[in-house]
């Protein structure tokens, strides 16, 4: 297909990160083109080049020429569309700008359908069992993937946000007061999903209750916590998992943490050093993962095995860490409800359809 929001998608080298996003939003999640003055093609930027940076340590303010692939693919006006698609499958790439005889970036072909994971072909599991303590005396009654937000439980938001990204097939595992959750969502048809449920009998850990899914999952298949709620689209964690060549995937999220006192370096008693309320910068697990089937043949059957000691039993070229910067709450205690509560309208209330 052909871009029709060409201007949308292009930016100048001095523009940031963040307004790289918006481009790449613009275009589907596909790609932003820099260009100069003249709309000159002088480099491309996807939306795995964005995270990759990240974990380098850029910032969403950091400048988009010093991200951007400077030696992009491109086709001149006239190539015949079938040449197009010829050297997109040859050189698996999902985006082609096209130019005139000036270098000018007159049109881009996407081609994501063809590269791109198809989410109604791969799994969703949900973990939805979880005791809530933190939330108590709320989850008492309820379940805590049925807590409010906006209204709404926040499973529902969940498992709407995955419908209309194009998923279908989705597990929910569940322990405390299942029957509320099994009796809210069924069969998940009036959500426009298949939903299949394991009930564990026991505490499994987010690993562990994979063990119990069936049949096994023949694609990698994505597992969330049910307490998460997060503005991503979960197909760019889906092509990120296969583009990295990863048997396991972990979404994280960029976390701040300032001392609020002075940190003393003390050696034999000495005073070597002294910095005033340090800000402290971390990676945090944000319960979101993709996990390809070899891997789950690893994951001990009926015992309580977590999503890190899964991550542990892989060699560091076989595990990714996908940089989540779109909104993402753990929503594990009362201030964080407090905060999402008030903050859905602004993320979600324009994506709800319901």
């Amino acid at each position: 297909m052909f871009c029709e929001t060409l201007e949308e998608i292009c930016l100048r080298p001095d523009q940031t990160i963040s307004d790289a996003i918006a481009c790449i939003d613009a275009s589907g999640g596909e790609i932003a083109l820099v260009t100069d003055e003249a709309g000159g093609l002088i480099g491309t930027i996807t939306d795995g080049d964005i995270r990759r940076a990240i974990l380098r340590g850029c910032t969403l303010e950091s400048l988009a020429r010093e991200i951007m692939n400077s030696h992009p693919r491109f086709v001149t006006k006239g190539t015949r569309v079938a040449e197009i698609a010829t050297l997109m499958r040859r050189e698996y790439v999902g985006q082609m700008p096209i130019l005139d005889s000036r270098g000018v970036v007159v049109d881009l072909v996407l081609a994501g359908e063809i590269f791109s994971p198809d989410p109604g072909k791969h799994p969703v599991v949900i973990m939805a069992g979880g005791l809530g303590t933190r939330l108590r005396p709320i989850t008492e009654s309820i379940p805590k993937p049925m807590v409010l937000i906006g209204g709404r439980p926040i499973l529902e938001l969940i498992i709407e946000q995955f419908a209309n990204q194009g998923f279908r097939c989705i597990t929910l595992c569940v322990n405390h007061l299942a029957e509320v959750i099994e009796g809210h969502f069924g069969d998940g048809k009036a959500f426009g999903v298949e939903i299949e449920y394991v009930r564990e009998a026991k505490r499994m850990g987010t690993a562990g209750a994979l063990s119990l899914v069936s049949p096994a999952p023949s694609k990698p298949v994505i597992v969330m916590n049910g307490d998460i709620l997060t503005a991503l689209n979960f197909s760019q964690l889906l092509a990120f998992h296969y583009d990295n060549g990863a048997l396991a995937t972990m979404g994280v999220n960029h976390f701040q943490y300032q001392i609020p006192y002075g940190v003393v370096d003390i050696k034999d008693h000495q005073i070597h050093g002294f910095v005033e309320k340090p800000v402290y910068d971390f990676f945090v697990n944000a319960g979101l993962y993709v996990v390809s089937p070899q891997v789950l043949d690893s994951v001990p059957e009926d015992e309580f095995f977590d999503m890190p000691s899964l991550f542990d039993q892989l060699e560091p070229s076989q595990k990714m860490a996908f940089p989540i910067h779109e909104y993402w709450l753990d929503i594990g205690k009362h201030d964080d409800l407090d905060r999402a509560s008030r903050e859905y309208e602004t993320f979600f209330g324009a994506r709800s359809n319901r």
